[in-house]
């Protein structure tokens, strides 16, 4: 067998010896830690879980007998571990790719992780293991991962009734959220059409939410500052870049692995559950009176709901 083959196949830890350049680096690894993950992009893979298996190798940053007797100072264990625990509660993903990515990001915010190298495999699929695996270095700038996520915003969150959204002042309600010294995330009503009913509560919970997703995209076509979005990245993104977002819940809702239960399928009590996720600076509700009374603030010059 080829060194190039016998990389291929072997374990990271025998490709990060392999593929190392320059100085010599310390590599700690943790190997064949299971987990019961659910993950997939076939709709047979949703609500059940699969055995996956994890393998870990980090390269560190300073040598081993530079370090001092104390787990403070070195790059420890735990660092894995911990990436895997929050890429895994933070949403449910569909590829082993991005969960491969994530892991390897949670694990380059280490200020003493140089570069890791990501190995998943998936164990129930057959009398095989189908994975992938990733090597990443760490970017200048070590941390700078977690510096991010710590300074993400406090968005305002404010969910629009159907009778907000036909306001004729809708504009000039837009312009004052715009104006405001946090991004906006907007969540809305589903229209107030009839919608199909069936028997399943899964099937059901899906109706229900794209009917709020058409909610907002009719509030799309009435402002070109209302973006729809579904995913946490392109939250966070617009949120940072102060653009207003326009929530359309499904994926955010169906990935979470802490979310709200399935019979939660009130558009208010949605974007309630939205606002706690992201740690919302306020809830503002314009017309929806199942939610907590709206805290107005800055925006109480708006003119009443008619």
């Amino acid at each position: 067998m080829s060194d190039e083959i016998s990389q291929a196949f072997g374990h990271p830890s025998e490709r990060a010896k392999a593929t190392a350049g320059g100085p010599p680096r310390d590599r700690i690894s943790m190997t064949d830690h299971i987990r019961e993950v659910e993950i997939g992009a076939f709709q047979a893979e949703r609500g059940v879980t699969q055995s996956i298996r994890f393998d870990v190798v980090v390269e560190v940053a300073t040598r081993a007998e530079s370090a001092t007797d104390d787990v403070d100072g070195i790059l420890s264990y735990d660092t894995i571990v911990e990436a895997i625990d929050v890429a895994l509660a933070a949403e449910r993903v569909n590829l082993l790719e991005t969960l491969a990515a994530r892991i390897a990001d949670g694990v380059l915010a280490h200020p003493l992780a140089a570069r890791v190298f990501v190995r998943i495999g998936k164990l129930d699929r057959g009398p095989f293991t189908l994975g992938v695996e990733i090597v990443r270095e760490a970017p200048k700038g070590q941390g700078h991962l977690r510096l991010m996520a710590d300074a993400a915003p406090h968005p305002l969150v404010v969910f629009l009734s159907n009778a907000a959204m036909a306001r004729p002042d809708l504009t000039a309600l837009l312009d004052h959220l715009d104006g405001a010294d946090a991004p906006v995330i907007l969540c809305v009503d589903a229209p107030d059409l009839p919608r199909p009913m069936v028997d399943h509560p899964m099937p059901q919970r899906r109706i229900d939410l794209l009917a709020i997703e058409q909610g907002a995209w009719v509030l799309a076509a009435r402002d070109p500052r209302c973006v729809v979005v579904d995913s946490r990245t392109e939250l966070e993104f617009a949120m940072r870049a102060g653009q207003i977002s326009v929530w359309a819940p499904s994926k955010l809702v169906l990935d979470a692995v802490d979310g709200p239960g399935p019979e939660v399928t009130a558009p208010g009590a949605l974007a309630a559950w939205l606002a706690r996720e992201f740690d919302a600076k306020m809830l503002i509700s314009l017309g929806d009176k199942s939610l907590p009374a709206a805290q107005i603030c800055a925006f109480d010059a708006m003119p009443p709901l008619t």
